[in-house]
């Protein structure tokens, strides 16, 4: 697969602090500027693939992907978290090894890298189109121009853009109020079906549970205590009252035991 830039066949990239690698060193001092080029790892490349995955329905084309990218494969480690690079033919797309993928943008405006850009916002926005019931239909203009003016921003604060941020605010664009509102309405669906998983209490063992003393607030517990309480007292004045009765009974028995008893008559 013919490229634009034959005389690039080795760069030596480093691991910035940010995460993501960037370019040191070129072949092709000629052509590329290394100042701020940035260059897509495998695992980035690996999440690339899958984000495009979508929108093969709607007309993606791999060439155009394909082109937009120079191979390459890790040759030595330079250690210090710089590795050396040497350019490969093989794709991107259906290649086992882990690569990593130089954008071509040697030309900017009318290069290949420039062509995929526009690729993927046209179907990206014909994604959304058919994702969201949009008052208006969403325009490529228009996520342009949203994307653009979240860049001139990192521009305005000194930030270098790398070129996976910039592939993924393509493919992971979503108008403001329209994702977080989705998020939303599928975290209360999903509280609503746990709610609907909870046992029924039957109204029998409804009024059971209300009437267990054990199931009861500290509060109501203090009442029944006392309510135990002056039910004991009242039991132990009654058992006092019964009890002198008794005393009472018993001395009476004595007094008739002592009384002289009555003689029979004589048959």
């Amino acid at each position: 697969m013919a490229k634009g830039t034959p005389q690039l066949e080795w760069c030596i990239v480093r691991l910035g602090e940010d995460h993501n690698w960037w370019v040191d060193e070129v072949s092709d001092p000629v052509h590329w500027d290394v100042d701020a080029l940035s260059i897509i790892d495998p695992r980035q490349v690996d999440h690339l693939i899958e984000a495009i995955e979508p929108l093969r329905e709607y007309g993606f084309d791999p060439d155009i992907f394909e082109r937009a990218f120079i191979s390459f494969r890790i040759t030595k480690d330079l250690g210090k978290g710089r590795v050396n690079l040497k350019r490969t033919k093989e794709s991107l797309l259906e290649s086992d090894e882990k690569l990593f993928a130089l954008p071509d943008i040697i030309d900017e405006e009318n290069g290949p890298y420039a062509d995929l850009l526009d690729h993927l916002t046209r179907l990206r926005v014909k994604l959304l189109n058919d994702l969201f019931d949009f008052e208006e239909k969403l325009t490529v203009d228009e996520v342009e121009d949203q994307i653009r003016e979240a860049q001139n921003n990192d521009f305005i604060e000194g930030k270098s853009v790398h070129l996976f941020s910039e592939l993924t605010a393509i493919l992971d664009f979503v108008p403001a109020g329209y994702g977080d509102e989705d998020d939303e309405t599928e975290k209360r669906v999903a509280a609503d079906e746990d709610d609907d998983d909870l046992p029924e209490i039957e109204e029998e063992e409804d009024e059971r549970m209300k009437n267990d003393a054990s199931l009861k607030w500290d509060e109501d517990e203090e009442e029944a205590k006392e309510e135990d309480g002056e039910k004991k007292s009242e039991d132990d004045e009654e058992d006092e009252d019964d009890g002198a009765e008794k005393d009472f009974d018993d001395e009476d028995a004595e007094e008739e035991d002592e009384r002289p008893k009555s003689r029979r008559g004589r048959a």
